[in-house]
């Protein structure tokens, strides 16, 4: 895996600056972005994966590796995403969400083995037919985190993933989260208001919206 570059990436809204930030993150890092509500966490992710809102402008490079993303299409930046809500396809079972953003290759029966083991590897054996209304929050949280990973992206940005999980919940998810990215040695990019999860994800911290 490559490092994720952000190369003097600058975003403004109406002409006032919003947020800056410099600075690479390694394969297999948890980098914490935290500050208050309204001053561009999620502005800057949206800005990384290619959807950030023409309301925004925007300057600076994100890189992968020797490849820049900025001008790439979304779809095809590599980048994975996890929300706050687990955002699963309601008309799709659980098997059809794990398999949704799998690259096509190989044979069906192949990737239905690859949803099989993944969903083995959440503790979700036999849940492939389910009906993701069926399942528990953390449950869905982990069938959520499972469909990123096999799309098989090439870095992760995680948005308050935890946020809406109880405590107990909380503390699993984020160890299962922090254990994956770095198994697979994707840089990540975490974006927070809640201290105790910079500390689980054990690596730096960037507080924006805070006077020098």
């Amino acid at each position: 895996m490559h490092p994720l570059t952000l190369e003097d990436v600058h975003i403004t809204l109406d002409g006032a600056p919003l947020l800056g930030v410099d600075t690479i993150i390694a394969p297999g890092e948890v980098l914490t972005v935290m500050g208050p509500s309204g001053v561009g966490k999620s502005t800057l992710l949206a800005y990384i994966a290619g959807f950030l809102s023409p309301a925004f402008t925007a300057s600076g490079k994100v890189r992968l590796g020797d490849r820049e993303l900025t001008r790439l299409p979304a779809e095809t930046r590599r980048v994975g995403l996890l929300f706050q809500d687990p955002l699963l396809f309601p008309h799709l079972n659980v098997g059809g969400n794990l398999a949704f953003g799998m690259i096509a290759e190989g044979s069906r029966r192949k990737r239905q083995q690859r949803v099989k083991t993944a969903l083995e590897e959440i503790g979700l054996e036999g849940f492939a037919h389910r009906d993701p209304a069926t399942l528990s929050g953390g449950q869905r949280s982990r069938v959520a985190l499972m469909r990123v990973l096999l799309s098989r992206p090439c870095a992760m940005l995680l948005d308050e993933p935890f946020s809406k999980l109880d405590a107990a919940l909380r503390s699993d998810m984020r160890q299962l989260v922090f254990e994956r990215v770095r198994q697979e040695r994707l840089p990540t990019l975490m974006v927070t208001h809640d201290a105790a999860d910079a500390e689980a994800a054990g690596g730096r911290v960037i507080e924006l919206g805070v006077e020098a």
